[in-house]
């Protein structure tokens, strides 16, 4: 029985209205001694504690796409088939471009998301893949276009399936792209929980996981080969929330010759603030894994632009230092997000889909293709909680908020 399944939540809905009525039905009628007795209604009683939390962690589970399946919730689940030493560019010395196309069936999920299951060729991991095209991607007027691409990355532990599930990108992407005011995206949305009870930074470490050359060697090629999918960098962006966050600043540091822009929500730059983290492991890791540490110490400054929003104390901090550190032509844009907008959960990140990606149409010039313009972001003192949510609020309105 699916972990994320229907059936199974009811069936735990079920067994809990068992658990509560069970001792009052049967509480007064236990015939026997009183250890037989007092047995009987503690194990009635742990039944019904067990079933409730059984409950509740589903409930938050599926409403925060932290774990896809049993493998994922009991650590047993591996992605990985090969780990080899793939160089610096993460390619092994593979020429791309001569490999042959690979081309994927996809399965219908909900919502026009898609899925399918890639084997990388060059980063040896074999995992799921989810697409969603943009509403104009099947109109006439389009079908000799190509379209620029966004990978989504969930947190740790987290699913791909969260940016269509808990997040509704999709959902509230769809009427702006139809009226021309963010750019007609596909949203991939790959694997990033590749091993057992660890996060792989999106990094790639010889004989361990090559993360990184999943991301951004196999599943844009998957990508490319199989939609009409820009092929030049500046087609090309990464978003991520919580430790994805990290890996979306990461990539775009790293390969600007493969992305243009990253949306970080929530992120961090030290490996160590997840404590789960490979890349935390060893002073050297952490070092060549912090983007901060990368920009400070790159030759040339890479030519990316950053949406970096945060919290005092997640993500803010980090968002600044960033900031600072970056030289043209590097850009970054921070957000403030107040501590009255929420905590570290979905609710907080939900309302940053419309502006990250308006902002994205703008950063990455594809406004001139939108059918519109990007309206102006307003900030005012009476701010709801969607709106001290997704930075649009001004700093000094939202910290006179309680």
């Amino acid at each position: 029985m699916s972990l994320t399944g229907t059936s199974f939540l009811y069936s735990l809905i079920a067994l809990a209205v068992v658990a509560l009525t069970l001792p009052l039905l049967l509480w007064s009628r236990i015939r026997g001694p009183r250890v037989l007795r007092a047995a009987g209604r503690v194990l009635m009683l742990l039944f019904a504690q067990g079933t409730a939390v059984a409950l509740v962690f589903v409930l938050v589970n599926n409403e925060n796409n932290l774990y896809d399946n049993w493998a994922d919730l009991l650590g047993t689940g591996d992605h990985v088939q090969q780990a080899a030493d793939l160089g610096a560019d993460g390619t092994g010395g593979m020429t791309l471009e001569r490999l042959p196309k690979v081309r994927q069936e996809f399965k219908k999920v909900a919502g026009g998301v898609t899925v399918t299951q890639l084997k990388g060729r060059v980063s040896g991991v074999n995992a799921e893949v989810y697409v969603w095209l943009p509403p104009q991607y099947h109109e006439p007027a389009y079908r000799h276009r190509t379209f620029p691409v966004v990978e989504l990355l969930p947190g740790y532990p987290g699913s791909a399936k969260a940016w269509f599930g808990s997040l509704h990108v999709q959902k509230q992407l769809r009427p702006l792209m139809r009226d021309g005011r963010v750019a007609p995206f596909i949203l991939v949305a790959p694997r990033t929980n590749l091993l057992a009870g660890v996060d792989t930074g999106c990094a790639n470490i010889p004989g361990t996981v090559n993360a990184d050359s999943w991301l951004s060697v196999d599943v844009p090629k998957m990508v490319m080969d199989n939609f009409r999918a820009d092929r030049a960098p500046a087609g090309w962006a990464v978003a991520g929330y919580s430790a994805g966050a990290h890996c979306a600043t990461r990539l775009a540091v790293a390969h600007p010759d493969r992305y243009r822009a990253a949306v970080s929500l929530s992120g961090y730059n030290d490996p160590v603030s997840e404590r789960n983290s490979l890349t935390a492991q060893s002073p050297a890791l952490r070092k060549a894994n912090n983007p901060w540490q990368m920009l400070r110490e790159a030759r040339t400054p890479p030519q990316i632009a950053l949406y970096l929003s945060g919290q005092p104390h997640d993500g803010y901090e980090a968002a600044l230092a960033l900031e600072q550190s970056a030289k043209a032509p590097t850009t970054v844009h921070v957000v403030y997000i107040p501590r009255s907008a929420g905590g570290h959960t979905m609710a907080l990140w939900r309302p940053q889909m419309v502006p990250s990606f308006l902002w994205l149409t703008e950063e990455m010039g594809q406004s001139r293709t939108a059918l519109g313009a990007t309206p102006p972001v307003r900030s005012n003192a009476g701010s709801t909680h969607a709106a001290l949510a997704s930075g649009t609020a001004s700093r000094a309105a939202a910290a006179r908020r309680p």
